[in-house]
């Protein structure tokens, strides 16, 4: 668990930015810490406290301040310490504790506001992308797989490496589910009802199911499925896409993030009153205070979820459009590539059994990714979220490299 705020690292990070000469802009520190195209908005919000960068996000940006991420850690700390003391020092005066309170009630909702902004607008890009990948990429290769008849049955993970374990092995769990995409295939060209020609989402719900469900049942992915934007159905976890009817898709953070600070925002509503009051007694001041307090305990309680939330939404984001951009054209070669219908796989050759058992490996590291649970990261406790905040990044990073290394 860290041992400082969001608030201290962002003014720590703004601080040694600044100090750099020539001075070093937003925009240039994101670039140097490879953030991207748009990081500059991701600085931006660590500096003003509303993100805290994971541990690799940290390193990055250390390094371009010439520091270590363990000395941004300690001044982080130190910071935090120190902003404790100062709101510590509450003025006798009631009118200045009224002036206080009023503004750290403004800075709650305000920080609530901007979270859920945060969610939905990183949600969306991970939604389009996704719908993007899925359709062009994954739907597109099971079309072309289901064309080729006498494809292998894929081996099988060991069973022994699998069975009775908490945690599968990350190569391992992306094996499997290439097995169960590869199977659902194979029932789809042999008339099963599990392939493209059931419907895009659909068949992506069919295919989902077959890999993590060990079912090829549309029917059961279909009740696992929840709304995405341009479809209104997909699988109900990470990669879910919009929220739905309920379910927890990526973007499923909005209402989670929504029920994590409710309480303590309806609290802050109902206190609302004695905030826009010119005048307020003593014991007014005290509960609106008390009420303030706690909601500002649950958001700091909830932002470690809420930035392992955050990275996974970018990174996931990050690993779809490499495959958007490098893999659908990998692909449409080797489909041009193809002979002509009907073909079985002898005719594929060795190069085309190849590539197709690549394809195969890309759409299992697609299904991984999209399958993170990002619901049990926003509520997990810090012991349990720091376990699987390392199980995601071993994910992430495996996947990423290997889809890299593919196309």
């Amino acid at each position: 668990m860290n041992d400082f705020s969001a608030e201290a690292m962002g003014i720590v990070i703004r601080e040694h930015r600044q100090a750099q000469r020539p001075l070093m802009t937003q925009e240039e520190l994101a670039k140097r810490a490879d953030y991207g195209k748009g990081g500059a908005v991701s600085i931006s919000r660590i500096e003003r406290g509303l993100i805290s960068p994971g541990e690799h996000r940290l390193a990055a940006i250390a390094l371009p301040l010439q520091l270590t991420p363990e000395q941004l850690r300690q001044e982080a700390e130190d910071r935090t310490r120190s902003l404790a003391r100062q709101r510590g020092q509450r003025s006798v005066k009631l009118r200045d504790q009224v002036a206080e309170t009023k503004r750290r009630h403004t800075e709650i909702n305000e920080k609530a506001a901007q979270r859920s902004k945060i969610t939905q607008e990183l949600g969306e890009a991970f939604n389009h992308v996704h719908d993007a990948t899925r359709d062009e990429f994954f739907l597109r290769f099971v079309e072309l797989a289901e064309s080729i008849s006498g494809a292998p049955e894929p081996e099988r993970p060991n069973e022994e490496e699998i069975a009775s374990t908490d945690e599968i092995p990350t190569a391992i769990r992306i094996e499997a589910m290439s097995v169960g995409i590869a199977n659902a295939i194979r029932g789809a060209a042999a008339g099963g009802a599990a392939g493209a020609a059931v419907g895009g989402a659909a068949a992506y719900g069919a295919f989902t199911a077959a890999a993590i469900f060990g079912t090829a049942s549309t029917g059961t992915a279909i009740s696992m499925l929840s709304g995405v934007a341009a479809t209104n159905a997909t699988l109900a976890l990470l990669g879910g896409g919009t929220l739905a009817a309920g379910g927890a898709g990526m973007a499923g953070g909005v209402l989670l993030l929504t029920g994590m600070v409710a309480a303590p925002a309806a609290a802050l509503a109902a206190a609302g009153f004695y905030v826009v009051r010119q005048r307020r007694n003593k014991k007014e001041e005290e509960r609106l205070r008390t009420e303030v307090e706690a909601a500002e305990a649950a958001l700091d309680q909830s932002q470690q979820g809420f930035d392992a939330m955050i990275d996974v939404l970018l990174r996931a984001t990050a690993t779809m459009k490499y495959v958007s951009v490098h893999g659908i054209h990998a692909l449409e070669k080797w489909g041009a590539s193809l002979p002509p219908k009907p073909r079985d796989w002898e005719s594929l050759g060795h190069e085309g059994q190849k590539r197709y058992k690549e394809f195969l490996t890309v759409a299992g590291c697609l299904l991984a990714v999209s399958s993170i649970n990002v619901s049990a990261l926003l509520t997990a406790q810090p012991d349990s979220l720091r376990e699987m905040d390392k199980a995601v990044d071993q994910t992430l990073r495996y996947a990423d490299k290997t889809i890299k290394s593919i196309v």
